[in-house]
């Protein structure tokens, strides 16, 4: 379908109206600022589209120049673009969530106390003259996590939701993987934001914002609790129509959340689709613009842009180091029905040399028969800024490829595991090696080269929650710690967050296995604690301590 379909809402030319500083009441008797762009007709009513963040709904963002949408005085980073939503009968508001930007109060980031604040500001829009009544959310990242929120309390007025590459479990997603704190972004993050607020032109207007203990109270919660569900989505509350946008290179912060929604939400009507890339050309692509125009023509409008007649699930087809968009294919279900759920085994052939490139052993599809274990030590140091793994840990790589192989969908490592302490960290990381033994990358959420996919795992975080684990996702509880006993082997199950990849004949698939993070990680890097100085860490394969990746291998659709 293109932009010239009669079946989407077509741009009209309508006088664009721009309100400053709207003043949104709370039920608490705070007040949020808002702007809010619509188009002007006497007596037509229109859908709104919303979102809330502490972006600073006044900070200009100049896109880069290869983005489909152009420059204007309108954009907003992670935000819609007035000038093309607007003309095809729809009206944008951009909130600053309490403390942030132009709105006063208690800053409290990514809180449910914004959450109730934007179910607040829906319904005072919703009951604005120029509005039909019916309102959607859509954004990037923050913009999108926040719907997640919001639809957990259900605003009556709330229609539908696009939540594009938003994380969705503040705990696992962001802040603790696998219960490993992620400082890496989220400290670059806060500290950031501190000084757009403070340091910026929007001293000028709100001195005070932005105040907030937030990096102490994501180390003081570093187990899950009642604090983190509470900022986090509540899928058997999220019943409301939902698109869930995600992106496979966002496997450090985002793209969890949009397949757990899919997954996992009340919602009778959902959507997901995955793409690549950064995480913003593909939103303001016309590609990306027309699917969440027809999204929001059909549940806001009601017109049948025929999106719901097709098939649920849109999966960009990753064919290997492309630096353009690849070719989408729709599945019925996530995960493929048709996946050949694959073990491939961890076999030990040789004491890892320190070098780079140096394997320890292969990916096998039959299990060794005798055990075997590698020790290397838990302290090594950090090669996560640059695309050499200096040889930490140990690695493994399949036999090259008889023929193109796809894999798509969750992956899970189980892997036997001891240490000389009472901790240890598993990094996991998997490489799309070509025929020339050099890594082919995937253009990163940043921009930058990455590998295909991750995954953390602290060992003292093993416990599983039987009543969420599946076979191809485990779900750790995170609610206390199983201590390691020096030199006694434990079974972990390492989450390995989605992944797309047709590798090509001759391709290997490596898997890194490490103490620290490895190649691709920045920004998205890891707090190494104290119990690693010193420490060596053990992995175990074959016999009674099979180690092994689940891994989603897709077959040819039939026609």
């Amino acid at each position: 379908m293109t932009a010239q379909s009669p079946r989407v809402s077509e741009p009209r030319d309508y006088k664009l109206i721009v309100e400053k500083d709207v003043q949104i009441p709370t039920r608490d008797g705070a007040l949020l600022y808002a702007d809010v762009f619509r188009p002007e007709s006497a007596g037509e009513r229109f859908p709104a589209i919303m979102n809330i963040s502490v972006y600073q709904k006044d900070k200009l963002w100049a896109p880069p120049p290869d983005l489909e949408e152009k420059p204007n005085p309108y954009m907003n980073w992670e935000t819609a673009n007035p000038l093309w939503w607007c003309p095809r009968g729809y009206v944008l508001v951009r909130v600053d969530a309490r403390g942030s930007g132009k709105s006063p109060g208690q800053s409290e980031p990514s809180s449910y106390q914004e959450a109730l604040d934007f179910y607040d500001a829906i319904e005072w829009i919703a009951k604005r003259p120029w509005c039909s009544g019916n309102i959607g959310t859509l954004g990037i990242s923050y913009h999108a996590a926040s719907q997640w929120r919001v639809a957990n309390l259900q605003p009556p007025s709330l229609k539908a939701i696009l939540p594009w590459e938003g994380r969705a479990d503040q705990y696992r997603d962001q802040i603790y993987h696998g219960g490993i704190f992620a400082m890496g972004f989220i400290s670059n993050w806060h500290t950031m934001q501190t000084a757009h607020h403070l340091l910026g032109r929007a001293r000028s207007y709100n001195p005070d914002a932005f105040r907030n203990d937030m990096l102490w109270q994501c180390m003081r919660h570093d187990l899950d609790s009642e604090y983190w569900r509470m900022c986090s989505a509540q899928w058997e509350k999220i019943t409301v129509p939902l698109y869930s946008a995600g992106n496979w290179t966002s496997f450090a912060l985002h793209l969890r959340g949009n397949t757990e929604a899919f997954l996992c939400a009340a919602s009778k009507r959902k959507k997901l689709r995955i793409h690549s890339g950064t995480h913003f050309h593909a939103f303001y692509a016309e590609e990306g613009r027309i699917d969440q125009l027809r999204w929001f023509d059909y549940w806001l409008k009601g017109i049948d842009s025929g999106i719901m007649d097709e098939p649920p699930v849109k999966l960009e087809i990753r064919t290997g180091g492309g630096s353009k968009r690849y070719e989408f294919r729709f599945e019925n279900e996530w995960p493929i029905a048709r996946t050949e759920w694959t073990k491939m085994y961890l076999k030990i052939e040789r004491e890892s040399s320190g070098h780079a490139n140096a394997t320890a052993g292969r990916l096998v599809s039959t299990p060794p028969q005798k055990s075997a274990k590698l020790t290397y030590s838990a302290s090594g140091a950090s090669a996560a800024h640059g695309h050499d793994s200096t040889g930490q840990g140990v690695s493994f790589e399949t036999p090259p490829m008889e023929q193109e192989t796809e894999v798509t969908g969750p992956i899970v490592l189980v892997v036997w595991v001891a240490s000389t302490s009472e901790d240890m960290d598993i990094f996991a990381t998997l490489r799309n090696i070509g025929t020339d033994g050099k890594d082919v990358f995937e253009v990163g959420s940043q921009g930058q080269p990455v590998p295909l996919t991750k995954g953390w795992l602290r060992a003292s975080h093993r416990k599983l929650d039987p009543a969420r684990s599946l076979t191809y996702r485990p779900y750790h509880a995170h609610d206390e710690r199983w201590w390691l006993k020096p030199d006694e082997p434990v079974e972990c199950q390492v989450e390995i967050w989605p992944t797309c990849i047709v590798l090509k004949k001759g391709h290997r698939l490596r898997l890194d296995i490490q103490p620290r993070d490895g190649i691709g990680s920045a920004p998205y890097t890891h707090y190494h604690a104290d119990y690693n100085a010193g420490a060596e860490n053990t992995i175990y394969a074959g016999g009674d301590k099979a180690s092994y990746l689940l891994l989603p291998v897709i077959p040819p659709k039939r026609s």
